[in-house]
């Protein structure tokens, strides 16, 4: 089945994501807000491909898939909203 999750293919999100996860950086804000937010979505994504690895282990391929999938977003939207830093995420 095409469509199917496999191992492989979610090793190759797994090293995507924790690739974006090691460069994202919280740029320095004027606006006290703006940081915090940008500390906790950067937070929220580890927390997120924390949660992929607990998926991956119980054998739960796709959630563990969605889960990654939201953490990059996450990151990718940092990047684009210029509150982490620029650069190529992969």
């Amino acid at each position: 089945m095409k469509d199917k999750i496999t191992k492989e293919r979610l090793e190759k999100e797994f090293d995507i994501t924790q690739k974006a996860l090691e460069k994202a950086r919280v740029l320095s804000q004027e606006d006290p807000y703006r940081y915090k937010a940008a500390r906790e979505c950067l937070d929220i994504a580890i927390r997120y491909c924390s949660d992929a690895g607990h998926f991956k282990e119980k054998g739960d391929f796709a959630s563990a898939f969605g889960a990654l999938n939201y953490a990059f977003g996450i990151i990718d939207a940092g990047v684009k909203l210029g509150v982490f830093s620029d650069h190529e995420l992969y």
